[in-house]
């Protein structure tokens, strides 16, 4: 009998709390998938954020309707409140997927002010997409991507991208691990409007004390990615005498090793494992496969070291050198590490590449 008056209880207290929460009517929201940031270009607005917010409008049987609305303020909070006095409905958070910034803004005022509300907003998750526009985010934002709407086009074009392509895995949460570690560097993809239906992912984004200070090309993304995370479905063509080579299916993997402290260095192995997909030469032989592999390393070791080298001009560490120093070095001091210590690093790279077998053949 005690036990029946417990679960009457129990069912009790949860009807009581379940009749607390807000309820909120999808068809009576506006639920924002997107927010992009520019600079207004207004002379009397100097200093003013153009925010425009991007939610879809669903219709039976037809694709979602990409729906933007834009306003003016000098924060993130403000903005919302100023597109809320054009809203019919109340304006939700709760189904962002990506935030963009255009790299006017994004290099000027930089964008930690900007992110800061979104990590404190409970209803959006730390897995939230950040990304630079080449361009305006605004005009961006306007276009007409795909079927499921703008800003799921935009995040699976990322998702794509680090899923199967040269991007390094990002999101809010990264971003924000790697700002606030000592000895790394934040970064985000940079995307690029074509036409009203394109996208381009066109590079990769580094930022410092908040402000975009370097920004690398897609061709320099694939050997960004073999330094700061791993494969494990990727291509890249290598060229040489023979014929040029599609290596497909590439998975990858880094370590890095403190081989001396007097004066510093670090060796980073790169193991690289792949597949001849595509070869424009007449056969694949041991010897060509060989030559392919000796090539693809000599590639990796001065693409490489290329990178870090303009690392070290930008004064920035995106592969997270200084974090690895103090994990090694009881006590390491990482004051001056990016503007000084990391200036004088010996980096040596050791690639291992394994091409495993062949499969079309030209």
């Amino acid at each position: 009998m005690k036990s029946i008056y417990t679960a009457i209880s129990i069912l009790c207290i949860y009807l009581l709390l379940t009749g607390c929460v807000k309820k909120e009517i999808l068809d009576e929201i506006y639920l924002i998938e997107s927010i992009g940031f520019d600079h207004s270009k207004e002379k009397s607005n100097k200093g003013m954020i153009v925010g425009t917010i991007l939610y879809p409008i669903y219709q039976p049987d037809q694709p979602p309707k990409n729906k933007t609305l834009t306003a003016e303020a000098h924060i993130k909070k403000s903005v919302l409140q100023e597109i809320q006095l054009q809203s019919a409905n109340p304006i939700v958070t709760g189904s962002m997927e990506i935030v963009l910034f255009s790299k006017e803004l994004a290099t000027n005022e930089g964008v930690l002010e900007l992110i800061d509300p979104f990590q404190r907003d409970p209803a959006v998750g730390s897995g939230l997409y950040l990304a630079v526009v080449d361009g305006e985010a605004k005009e961006l934002m306007e276009g007409n991507y795909g079927i499921r709407g703008n800003a799921t086009y935009f995040s699976n074009l990322i998702e794509n991208n680090i899923k199967n392509e040269d991007l390094p895995k990002t999101n809010l949460h990264k971003f924000l691990f790697s700002y606030y570690q000592k000895g790394q560097t934040p970064f985000m993809p940079q995307l690029k409007r074509i036409s009203k239906e394109k996208v381009l992912l066109n590079g990769i984004c580094f930022f410092k004390h908040g402000k975009i200070v370097h920004t690398i090309s897609p061709q320099e993304m694939f050997f960004f990615r073999l330094l700061v995370d791993k494969y494990s479905n990727g291509l890249h063509r290598v060229k040489i005498d023979e014929g040029e080579a599609a290596i497909r299916s590439i998975r990858s993997v880094h370590r890095f090793k403190l081989t001396n402290r007097f004066p510093k260095e670090v060796t980073v192995q790169i193991k690289v494992h792949g597949i001849i997909n595509e070869y424009t030469g007449t056969k694949v032989t041991p010897k060509v496969i060989d030559s392919l592999q000796k090539e693809f390393e000599k590639e990796i070791d001065e693409e490489c070291k290329k990178l870090i080298e303009s690392f070290k001009e930008n004064k920035i560490d995106p592969i997270g050198f200084g974090h690895f120093m103090k994990t090694q070095i009881r006590n390491f001091d990482l004051t001056d590490w990016t503007d000084s210590q990391f200036q004088n690093l010996i980096v040596k790279l050791e690639p291992d590449v394994t091409i495993a077998e062949a499969g079309v053949i030209e």
